[in-house]
């Protein structure tokens, strides 16, 4: 069975892709964006599989 780790970040929204990018590097896979505190920022979920 694998087990996930998790992470939850924020994005800027002018720079999303370059972030995103980033993490997708280091094996996160993105789950869900929501709307941050305030009108310009976004919050990013991950998850990857347990090393």
């Amino acid at each position: 069975m694998t087990t996930w780790e998790y992470l939850t970040a924020p994005v800027l929204i002018h720079n999303t892709k370059m972030i995103l990018d980033n993490f997708g590097s280091e094996g996160w896979e993105l789950v869900t964006v929501i709307p941050g505190p305030n009108s310009s920022n976004l919050v990013a979920y991950f998850k990857r599989p347990k090393q």
